[in-house]
């Protein structure tokens, strides 16, 4: 079994430009993880004759990436 990941890794300088504020950088970071945002902002909901159903809630999702945004910018400094 090999150790190597299907998924693809996001290049170094992108990340050094998100830092450093670049609009286009912060949203491939963002387009990166957002089906993983999204996989976290699922919700069930019932309707009145009690069939559920999942729907994915936008305004926490966009919380979310707030944060991600946020902290890319203030609190990550890569190496």
């Amino acid at each position: 079994m090999s150790n190597k990941s299907n998924y693809k890794t996001i290049p170094y300088e992108t990340i050094v430009s998100a830092v450093n504020g670049d609009p286009i950088a912060l949203n491939k970071i963002v387009t990166h993880f957002r089906g993983f945002t999204r996989s976290k902002c699922i919700r069930v909901i019932k309707d009145d004759e009690g069939n559920e159903r999942q729907y994915v809630d936008e305004d926490m999702q966009e919380r979310i990436e707030a944060k991600l945004i946020s902290s890319i910018i203030n609190k990550f400094k890569p190496e």
